[in-house]
């Protein structure tokens, strides 16, 4: 926990952008296409004054002929800067971010280790938002793109309570859920579920459309299923290859585990055996019935009072703990004493799940005591 908010700061659910003294908030966010755009969209929508660069000129002032932006140019005095760019070209751009202006600044980018790893600043959060869309650009965005989705966060040690608490807010504001996780485990996560089932659709559109070549009413064939499955392969491949060299330990990793997987379904069916096909299916049903769909509603919650030292890491450490046992915190608080390097942290619960947190966090050594909230 690095100090840079006033005591007793709080991140109000009925606030869009914390910290900011009464005031609308000012934002920037380099690079307008489809996630860049939508986010300027959703912040204007929440009283934001937004302005916006992009690499391509022609990008840039149809973002500010749409509306997703209000001025052209990187405001110095900006709250929240966001990076909304290539894998490749965020830490520069985060970078430049940081020189060039006083607020928090974060990132959208799918893979976060490299990112984060260069980027080591107080004012820097790392930021993945789960949404996209099938169309390209800045015509796919709108400022509702987030509702719904999760949104990963990924504060480092050094992470200042300022930057965790403004972009917590600013993803509420959008409708959508924040989880907190380090970044090694986000991108080791993220190639299982979007890396990998990219490369996938890819692969299967691929064999098709080689096979419609001798027969041209295969892809006439394709049903809703086939459709389902391909309908990813339609996103912008400009993307992946900065993905793909950025995580590519993890990406390897989880596409050898898709083949093995695959290979023992292929013996499967060589060998005629009903009985284990039936098992696979049936275990893949039950798995994808069981998907969860988020947090829901939350009859009763609960407030977590956590002495913690003042020291950089206590909010990553809590957060993604939290993250780890599937606990999402509804609202947090940091009060500083007055004296010493100690303070509290406020955490309000799903009481369902309280005690859950509370064996983490005292297996962790902090002394949480709970208190129900009716």
């Amino acid at each position: 926990m690095t100090d840079e908010t006033s005591h007793g700061s709080s991140t109000d659910a009925n606030t869009p952008f914390p910290g900011l003294n009464g005031r609308n908030g000012q934002a920037n966010v380099m690079g307008t296409g489809l996630i860049g755009a939508s986010i300027g969209y959703g912040l204007k929508a929440a009283g934001w004054q937004v302005a916006g660069v992009d690499l391509d000129a022609a990008t840039q002032s149809e973002a500010l002929e749409r509306g997703a932006i209000d001025t052209v140019g990187l405001d110095p005095d900006a709250d929240l800067t966001v990076v909304a760019a290539p894998v490749g070209v965020i830490p520069d751009l985060a970078t430049r971010a940081l020189e060039e202006t006083s607020g928090v600044v974060t990132d959208v980018g799918s893979t976060k280790a490299e990112i984060c790893q260069v980027v080591d600043d107080p004012r820097f959060i790392g930021g993945h938002p789960m949404a996209g869309s099938e169309q390209d650009g800045i015509v796919g965005a709108r400022p509702d793109l987030f509702r719904d989705t999760m949104w990963v966060l990924t504060p480092g040690e050094t992470t200042s309570e300022r930057a965790f608490a403004t972009m917590r807010a600013v993803v509420r504001s959008f409708g959508a859920e924040t989880i907190a996780l380090p970044a090694d485990v986000h991108d080791t996560l993220v190639a299982q579920v979007s890396h990998v089932p990219h490369l996938t659709s890819a692969a299967l559109m691929n064999l098709a459309d080689d096979g419609s070549v001798e027969h041209r009413a295969l892809l006439r064939l394709a049903a809703g299923g086939f459709r389902d499955m391909t309908r990813i392969s339609a996103g912008r491949p400009s993307i992946w290859p900065d993905i793909c060299v950025a995580n590519a330990d993890a990406i390897v990793s989880a596409l050898d585990r898709l083949i093995s997987s695959l290979e023992r379904t292929r013996s499967i069916v060589v060998a005629g055996d009903r009985a284990a096909l039936l098992a696979v299916l049936d275990n893949a049903r039950t798995a994808r019935l069981n998907l969860p769909v988020g947090y829901g509603h939350v009859e009763k919650v609960a407030e977590l009072a956590v002495p913690i030292p003042d020291r950089p890491g206590e909010i990553a450490a809590i957060a993604t703990l939290a993250a780890e046992l599937d606990v999402n915190i509804l609202d947090l608080s940091i009060s500083h004493s007055g004296e010493g390097r100690e303070g509290v942290m406020t955490l309000i619960v799903d009481a369902a799940l309280s005690e859950r947190l509370i064996g983490g966090l005292m297996a962790r050594k902090y002394r949480p005591t709970l208190r129900d909230l009716e």
